[in-house]
């Protein structure tokens, strides 16, 4: 064969090694972050990060897709638009509440739990979850949950 060709061929095998990696690497992301909407469903239905024996399914029923019910019997909002109306307006705080914000609140006043920490695998995990709920809705930042 001539080098020419020899070159040609490399190159081409090269392209071809380039274009399935680049797939492969593709394919492992969406993996992970299915992996990763799974992990943080399992943590919503079960975790109850050392506390009262509570988890966020015991107030959001249904995995957070149904209106659900404080311990308190007031009803709360569904969590299917979670991700698009974050970050919000805290009015009795006055600050600006995030998703992770939002979270590490109900872990610690309603399931009596530990926080997961900022930027920790079980947050990022509950937010990718919620944020897969969320789904196909359109952007309302300090918008109604529903």
């Amino acid at each position: 064969m001539s080098r020419r060709k020899t070159n040609t061929l490399s190159m081409f095998m090269g392209l071809c090694l380039v274009t399935t990696s680049g797939l492969a690497e593709a394919a492992t992301k969406a993996d992970s972050v299915q992996q990763a909407i799974e992990r943080g469903k399992e943590l919503f239905m079960n975790a109850t990060f050392g506390g009262s024996g509570r988890h966020c399914n015991t107030c959001h029923k249904g995995g957070g897709t149904t209106k659900g019910e404080l311990p308190d019997g007031r009803p709360i909002p569904s969590l299917t638009n979670a991700a698009a109306v974050f970050p919000r307006y805290d009015e009795e705080y006055h600050h600006v509440k995030t998703l992770q914000d939002q979270i590490r609140y109900c872990v610690l006043n309603a399931v009596k739990g530990k926080p997961p920490a900022y930027g920790g695998p079980e947050i990022t995990e509950l937010v990718t979850y919620l944020t897969s709920l969320s789904e196909g809705k359109p952007i309302d930042m300090d918008g109604k949950p529903e």
